[in-house]
Parts: structure tokens; C-alpha cells; sequence
């Protein structure tokens, strides 16, 4: 730690009878939020302390940067907060006077040796002795003599006031951002509707978007996890994709990483509607499985489009989650010169996709036609060798010669195809088998494709 010449500490606190904006943790998810503008953050009993001197400078001073971190347009909650140059004494403000605005910091505060007893953790066990000493304040606390107070009250008190006094360093397990979200709930009452778990979820979801905008991370993939009563006797069979015993889960797969906790409750809501429940649920757990980082946004000098609405993306992964991975497929040009082969149909959430072709490949295949028959059709000839299908064809261009090899993947084919037309089917897409025209009296021609 380097707290720097002139130590600043914050004391953070949630107000009594503030509602938690639905988190399932906010005390931690407001240490998370102050990890952007401190790494000296510690959770010491019901409070965070933050050491700030060595940022004050970064943000345009104390109130500008007060200004940023209890600014309730981006905080995940609101808060109050108390100050000093020690922990312990900011500690000890926050728990008297809590302030609430940053330009109540040049309000009069107590100075140490008029706080109450009380406000030092490590003299609470004592207070009915202090009390019959007749101390009831830090200085007086402080005046006794040192090897009597650790005589009958242990070192820890005299420890405790040199940290507040700062002739002492202060030592805390500092607050690390995880690696992977992981978080629980425990239901207020036993949830016997799946749908109806969505309510928890929502909390849970609150703490993953605090964990993400911290990170700077959007969620690719995350797992719901329930445990159901052990009480009821199908509970203890249940199994759901594999999970355990008394327990169930979902896996939620975006194609694109997302920090929207609106779109994932959606596709939450949409997976739930399809789940039946054994057995009453006690206990949600949500947990981050792959995470990347979001791209940074730049400014620009002309307004920006207005987008309203889902993405195209979010609007495929919501209809799969509610019909089914099979609805919706996506098609990708293949590296295979053969039409039947040049697509492979995927999920638009799928987390293996096949590998793309080259642009060169792409930009041939746009020239192909808009439908392609599952297998080719074979045509019949006229007595002069031209083919025929629904009446005579007229070859407009070609050919087109495509071949692979036998070492290859896949058979040997060499094709020359043409664009023809039929009066009354339009443009077609038809080819000659060249191998099996040389060694045949007629070549044989096939229908591939039709265009338009």
C-alpha cells in the first residue's frame, strides 16, 4: 500500500432502510464500483474504506472526485460516507454523522478525541467497564495509562487507536476484482414455478452487471444453477442436463458478448417458461462461463444514429431460447469449391462455428443461384444431345468448370456448368458430367439450381 504523504480515507455505508436496487450483495458490489477509482479498498465490518489521497489529483480533487463515485446515475447504489486520515477515523464519522452530498465535506466534523467509545470496534467488548471508568470518548480512552489498558483490555484496543491516531500503519485484505462472477441467493420462500424463478434471477443479474461494467466485460455464456428441497423424494433424483442430484441448471450461450443484464433475463425468462421443477426450489446461483472484453466506443463529432430497440442478434438468440436451437440456423460459406458443399447451416449462439471461406470464394458464390436443389436433378436430351426439362433449354453462358480431385475430401467431381433458359421456369443452373460424358455416347446433364 502507499497511501501517500497526507493519508485520506473513506468510510462507505449503506443508509438504513435504503432499498438494495435489487442486489444480491451491495456492499460488494459497491466495493467492485470504487475499484475504478482506488485499488486500496477493504470491507471492514458493515463498511468499505477507501484510500484515496494518491487519486484525489486524478479526478480534480476531493469533492470532483466525490462527485464521480456517489453519483447516483452510475453508482450501483446510493450511499453515505464519512472521512479522515485514518480508516478507523473515517470509520468512526460515518457511523456519528454519515454525509451524503460531496460538498458536505467542508461541514464541521468531531475531532478524534471527542468521538464516542463506541465507534471502536475493538472496544466494544469493554464498554460496560469503560463506562464505570467513566471513559466515554477516544481522548479518554487514550489518556489511561498504556500498560494497564493492555493489562485488561489486550493490545488489540491500544493496537486499534495508534491505527485511528495514525502512529500506526493500518493492514487489510484488500478487495480484488474476481476472476469469474460467481454469486448465490437464498429464496425468502420455497419457488415451486420455474418461470417464477426469474425474480431471483433479476438479482443475481444486478450483481453480474456491477461484476461486467468493472471488468469492462460482456458475458458470452452463464449458468443458472438451483437446488431444489431435499425433503421431497423426486428431488432426490432429479438430474437436468447432467447437473446432480437436487440440483437443476440452465446454460444461457450469446453470440455476442453482452454487459445487458435486460437481454439476458429475457433469454432467462424465455428457457425458464420450458422448465418443470420436481420439487420446491430453495437456493439460485448464477455464474459467469466465458467473459471477453468489450471494444472501447469512441466519440464522435456528429450525433450519433438513434438505435431503438433489440440488435438483430438479440432478437435471434430470444427466438431460439423459445423455440429451440433447431428454429433458427444460420448459413456460412464453406472453403469447398462444390455448391452442395459450400454452406454449413449453424445456431446463431452456437460456441463452435465452422471456419469461414476466403473472400475470393465468398465473392464467386455470390454469383451462384438463389436456390440450390438438395441433390441434382438429372435431365432428359433431345436427339441432338441438348438438355431438356419441361420443354427445350437454351444455354446463355458457360461453362463454368469446377473440379475436385479424388485427394480431396469428398468424391471426384468435374462439372461444367451453364446459366440456361427455360420457357417456363426462368433462368436455370445446369451442368454436364464430364467424366461420365466421356465415357457415354451423350453427356449427361443435371439441374442444380434455379435463379431468381
Amino acid at each position: 500500500m502507499n497511501p501517500g504523504i497526507n493519508p485520506c480515507w473513506l468510510a462507505l455505508g449503506v443508509p438504513v432502510g435504503t432499498a438494495a436496487t435489487g442486489l444480491t450483495a451491495p456492499l460488494l458490489a459497491l466495493g467492485w464500483w470504487s475499484l475504478q477509482f482506488t485499488p486500496w479498498v477493504a470491507h471492514i465490518e458493515d463498511a468499505l474504506v477507501l484510500e484515496i489521497s494518491a487519486s484525489e489529483r486524478l479526478f480534480g480533487g476531493r469533492q470532483a472526485l466525490l462527485q464521480v463515485l456517489l453519483d447516483p446515475a452510475h453508482a450501483p447504489l446510493a450511499a453515505h460516507y464519512g472521512h479522515g486520515d485514518s480508516a478507523l477515523l473515517a470509520l468512526a464519522r460515518l457511523r456519528i454523522a454519515p454525509l451524503r452530498t460531496p460538498e458536505a465535506l467542508a461541514a464541521p466534523v468531531l475531532a478524534p478525541d471527542d468521538l464516542p467509545v463506541h465507534t471502536l470496534a475493538a472496544a466494544q467488548a469493554h464498554l460496560p467497564t469503560l463506562e464505570r471508568l467513566g471513559c466515554r470518548t477516544w481522548g479518554q480512552l487514550r489518556a489511561l495509562p498504556r500498560g494497564g489498558v493492555a493489562r485488561r483490555f489486550g493490545a488489540g484496543v491500544l493496537s486499534a487507536l495508534d491505527q485511528a491516531y495514525g502512529s500506526a500503519p493500518e493492514t487489510y485484505a484488500w478487495l480484488r476484482l474476481p476472476e469469474v462472477f460467481e454469486a448465490s441467493l437464498e429464496l425468502a420462500a420455497q419457488v415451486e414455478s420455474a418461470p417464477a424463478l426469474l425474480f431471483g434471477a433479476r438479482r443475481l443479474l444486478a450483481q453480474l452487471q456491477v461484476w461486467l461494467r468493472a471488468r469492462q466485460h460482456g458475458v458470452q455464456a452463464l449458468e443458472l444453477r438451483w437446488q431444489l428441497d431435499a425433503r421431497r423424494a423426486n428431488a432426490q433424483h432429479y438430474d437436468a442436463h447432467h447437473s446432480g442430484a437436487g440440483y437443476g441448471r440452465l446454460e444461457i450461450r450469446t453470440a455476442q458478448a453482452t454487459p445487458d443484464p435486460r437481454h439476458l433475463e429475457r433469454l432467462l425468462a424465455e428457457r425458464l417458461a420450458h422448465v418443470k421443477l420436481p420439487a420446491p426450489v430453495l437456493v439460485l446461483a448464477l455464474r459467469s462461463l466465458q467473459t471477453c472484453a468489450l471494444p472501447g466506443q469512441s466519440q464522435s463529432l456528429l450525433p450519433d444514429t438513434l438505435h431503438v430497440g433489440d440488435s438483430l442478434q438479440q432478437l435471434l438468440e430470444r427466438v431460439v431460447a423459445r423455440l429451440g436451437p433447431a428454429s433458427v440456423l444460420l448459413a456460412q460459406i464453406q472453403p469447398d469449391h462444390r455448391p452442395e458443399c459450400m454452406q454449413r447451416w449453424h445456431s446463431p449462439a452456437s460456441a463452435q462455428r465452422p471456419p469461414p471461406a476466403s473472400e475470393a470464394l465468398a465473392a464467386a458464390a455470390a454469383l451462384y443461384p438463389n436456390w440450390l436443389l438438395a441433390a441434382p436433378q438429372g435431365l432428359g436430351l433431345s436427339p441432338d444431345g441438348a438438355p431438356l426439362w419441361h420443354g427445350p433449354l437454351a444455354l446463355l453462358a458457360g461453362p463454368q468448370r469446377l473440379e475436385q480431385q479424388a485427394w480431396d475430401a469428398g468424391p471426384d467431381v468435374q462439372r461444367d456448368y451453364y446459366i440456361a433458359r427455360s420457357q417456363a421456369h426462368g433462368l436455370l443452373w445446369v451442368y454436364r458430367e464430364r467424366l461420365a460424358g466421356a465415357l457415354a455416347t451423350q453427356p449427361q446433364w443435371y439441374l442444380h439450381g434455379v435463379f431468381g
